[in-house]
């Protein structure tokens, strides 16, 4: 049942970074602090899918091949959080 249950979670978060596209649509959405945030709080979560999906498979012992597939693309997914946040970091300064 864990491994369903884990597999599922991962799978959601596979997805939810793509709602971003429609949510750019509006002209709100690209306006400076909502957008700021929207970035952070995308990568953020990215990050914490990758580190769940790591951790699922790894120490949670859910070793399935959908389970693979989905901890190979939220560890992208992560990698690429923490890019995009070391430049907005950078530019800070």
């Amino acid at each position: 049942m864990k491994n369903k249950i884990c597999t599922a979670i991962a799978t959601i978060m596979l997805f939810v970074p793509w709602t971003i596209l429609p949510l750019r649509t509006f002209d709100w959405a690209l306006e400076s602090p909502v957008a700021e945030i929207m970035v952070y709080s995308y990568a953020a979560f990215m990050i914490f899918s990758g580190v769940f999906s790591i951790f699922a498979y790894t120490k949670g012992k859910v070793k399935n091949r959908w389970m693979q597939l989905c901890t190979v693309i939220n560890g992208i997914y992560m990698v690429g959080a923490i890019v995009i946040l070391c430049m907005t970091i950078t530019n800070l300064f």
